[in-house]
């Protein structure tokens, strides 16, 4: 049974997140029994004075830091989650926040920039998910926050939003030292500072079109998808 605890051990170690007793008795050929009898020896090996707890709960294991702990360690890890998310990702899930249902040319119209990359990371992270499609022609998909979002920014619900100014004063302390914090403020751009815009004889080469956004299949009509099309990837 020793070496059942230091399997199990390993396995919540792992996963990082809550895993069902069956899935371990299943999958180890043994019984429920066995396996609550080895977590009930980890418990006692992680005790009050554990900086980490065994929980065991609904029939489910899972590793959790003392509670003892959680100030010190919101102190220390708390800015570091912030840190994670650019200007760029918290500038749209505050618009998801706000807007939602929000689809990504919706965001792309409120921030005046490509957002591709900002959503990828943030339905990466949880922040956002799909939540479904919008009745349209294309039928783009909608994103919501998530509870992990209202974890990230400690909200116990949607109607705990701050209202902008306090949303900004947040913005502006993670991003210290930035000279431009304005949700949602389009970049100014220089000409003069394009290097593809230099020619060495004769200076600028002048005005250019703007660049288009790349589509996808998301936003091509329903009447084109499975046709012969060229997306740009």
């Amino acid at each position: 049974m020793e070496t059942l605890a230091s399997i199990i051990e390993s396995i919540l170690f792992i996963s990082g997140k809550e895993v069902a007793v069956k899935d371990i008795s299943e999958k180890l050929g043994i019984t429920n029994k066995e396996v609550l009898s080895s977590a009930k020896k980890l418990q006692s090996k992680y005790g009050e004075d554990s900086g980490i707890n065994l929980l065991i709960f609904n029939n489910k294991l899972q590793f959790c830091s003392n509670p003892k702990n959680v100030e010190s360690v919101e102190a220390v890890l708390n800015p570091i989650k912030e840190r994670e998310l650019s200007k760029s990702m918290l500038e749209v899930s505050a618009i998801v926040a706000y807007k939602q249902p929000v689809t990504r040319l919706d965001i792309e119209e409120i921030r005046g920039s490509n957002s591709e990359y900002a959503i990828q990371i943030l339905l990466k992270l949880g922040v956002i998910e799909v939540i479904g499609r919008k009745d349209a022609i294309g039928k783009p998909v909608l994103f919501g926050t998530t509870d992990n979002f209202l974890k990230r920014f400690q909200l116990s619900s949607l109607d705990e939003l701050p209202d902008y100014d306090e949303l900004m004063a947040k913005i502006k302390i993670i991003h210290a030292g930035d000279d431009d914090t304005y949700l949602f403020r389009k970049d100014e751009y220089d000409e003069s500072n394009d290097p593809y815009l230099q020619d060495t004889e004769n200076g600028l080469l002048g005005d250019f079109d703007e660049e288009l956004t790349p589509a996808s299949e998301e936003d091509l009509p329903d009447f084109l998808l499975g046709e012969d099309v060229d997306v740009i990837a």
